[in-house]
């Protein structure tokens, strides 16, 4: 490595942020950038550890301790072409990723681990501004058509692959701009969307066809599909959210997180929040907007986070934000050994903003106003214990059941399968237990021999990262369909992965 002592003489220090006060004033992203001392300094702190556990616990296998030397020595061409070598958008995952790799970092476990997730940001970024990132249209045209249904991070990376391997890709979105989850699931103060547009311009350039307001199976006929396209992949993502069935669920001001998240990304861009809502959404009953009201988001992970900061900068009277687990350690613990991904206590930047947490909390009923708006949630605290030798299981504690006003709810408690009505029914694909496409990791394959399915649409909810990866795996497979089991296309054995499956 550059420097076989580095990670001795330097700890681990993140860019700067800007100022609480003032990034709650706008949804820009807030993250400043390393010097160019910083940046030597912490790509110098990757050890020379023989096993570099980090390739296995990042799901696309970037191969990292690479690309850190190469930033040591300020070789940034080299550094790029690692990186891009196995990773299609490291300019998303350098941003919203939750760093598994850092989790299996040798480093980490005894000291703080590499900042792999800010030195890859600052790879893609410096690549950008130094031009090595350029378009690069296939030398050849196979004359193989696949239509790619999504166009989140599952169906980029799939559609980017399969046009690599020359064949021809259009991505058929149903909303009007592609990106996913990324544009609109995604706050623009952890993602902006220039990002997504520059990296949809050089898919652009290099030959993706991107077919928006494209709903297929309701505007779009899903046998001109299977007509027209020698394979479809289906990437629509996991987007039928948990709900919450207790009384007082219909009352005004109840909304799922997403819907209010998407709802403030169209804002945020000048766009029409009420255009083209999509079946599973209850957008329509009108516009969600926290400002002046006693947020309560249900809910403690990511998407809960972004509905903190979200209504932060909407300027709501109060945030709270609930979590049905106990509250989790600092640090690893016997049942968290490394390298395996832990389940620690996260503090994001949008709970430095201002959030009350609370953990082992239930919401029992939902209580409206005379007018049938939420007023307040009657909440009970938890007791999580072993009843009578079986699994854990939560137990209300007497006497704890109260009050909080609330005047908006926000349901964030993760999601439960794709969206079935329209094109997944109508295809008459095969589901699994849980109600997603049933597709194996060895093919990708539906029950229908020209249909595949990759992301969340097939493993169920998870992370951007899982997504690309699935989304590289899926297109060589597809790659495979077509030239009798043989493709030029990287992937990687997802067998070595599971162990640090999150």
């Amino acid at each position: 490595m550059g420097k076989p002592t580095g990670f001795i003489e330097f700890t681990r220090e993140l860019p700067d942020k800007k100022p609480v006060e003032v990034r709650r004033g706008h949804y820009n992203e807030f993250i400043e950038r390393y010097s160019d001392e910083k940046l030597n300094q912490q790509a110098a702190r990757c050890m020379d550890c023989g096993v570099p556990f980090c390739h296995h616990g990042c799901p696309l296998g970037n191969v990292i301790p690479e690309f850190n030397d190469a930033v040591y020595r300020k070789d940034w061409k080299e550094a790029y072409d690692i990186l891009n070598s196995t990773n299609n958008f490291p300019e998303f995952t350098g941003r919203i990723c939750p760093a598994p790799c850092e989790s299996s970092c040798v480093l980490g476990i005894n000291q703080p681990p590499v900042a792999i997730e800010e030195i890859e940001k600052h790879i893609i970024e410096i690549a950008f501004e130094k031009g090595f990132v350029k378009s690069h249209k296939p030398n050849l045209r196979t004359g193989k058509k696949v239509a790619v249904v999504g166009s989140g991070p599952a169906g980029l990376a799939v559609a980017a692959q399969l046009n690599y391997a020359g064949h021809m890709v259009t991505v058929f979105e149903r909303d009007d701009a592609p990106g996913g989850l990324l544009r609109y699931g995604i706050p623009d103060f952890k993602l902006e969307k220039w990002v997504v547009d520059r990296r949809i311009a050089l898919m652009e350039e290099e030959g993706v066809i991107f077919k928006c307001l494209a709903n297929v199976g309701v505007n779009i006929h899903i046998n001109d599909l299977l007509r027209e396209f020698n394979a479809i992949v289906l990437a629509g993502g996991s987007t039928i959210g948990r709900d919450l069935d207790i009384p007082g669920r219909q009352s005004g001001g109840i909304h799922y997180a997403m819907d209010f998240l998407k709802q403030s990304n169209k804002r945020i861009a000048g766009k029409d929040v009420f255009a083209n809502v999509t079946i599973e959404s209850n957008v329509a009953t009108g516009e969600i907007l926290a400002t002046g009201k006693n947020v309560v988001v249900i809910g403690g992970g990511d998407t809960g986070s972004d509905c903190v900061g979200t209504s932060n900068r909407q300027n709501a009277l109060s945030v709270t934000q609930f979590e049905l687990l106990p509250k989790p350690p600092v640090d690893r613990n016997e049942f968290m050994p490394w390298p395996v991904y832990p389940m620690l206590l996260k503090t994001t930047t949008s709970h430095e903003e201002g959030c009350e947490r609370h953990w082992a909390i239930a919401t029992k009923e939902f209580m409206a106003d005379e007018n049938g708006n939420l007023r307040a949630l009657k909440i009970v605290d938890l007791e999580w214990k072993i009843v009578d030798g079986k699994a854990a299981q939560f137990v209300e504690i007497k006497n704890s059941e109260r009050e909080i006003p609330c005047e908006l709810a926000l349901l964030a408690m993760g999601f439960v399968h794709p969206q079935h009505e329209g094109l997944i029914n109508e295809l008459d694909v095969e589901l699994d237990a849980r109600g997603n496409v049933k597709a194996s990791e060895k093919d990708y394959r539906t029950n229908h021999p020209k249909i595949f399915a990759a992301g969340d649409i097939r493993r169920g909810q998870s992370l951007v990262v899982w997504a690309i990866s699935e989304g590289r795996e899926c297109a060589k497979k597809v790659d495979e369909f077509f030239n009798n089991g043989k493709s030029a296309l990287e992937a990687r054995d997802s067998s070595v992965l599971q162990v640090f499956s999150i």
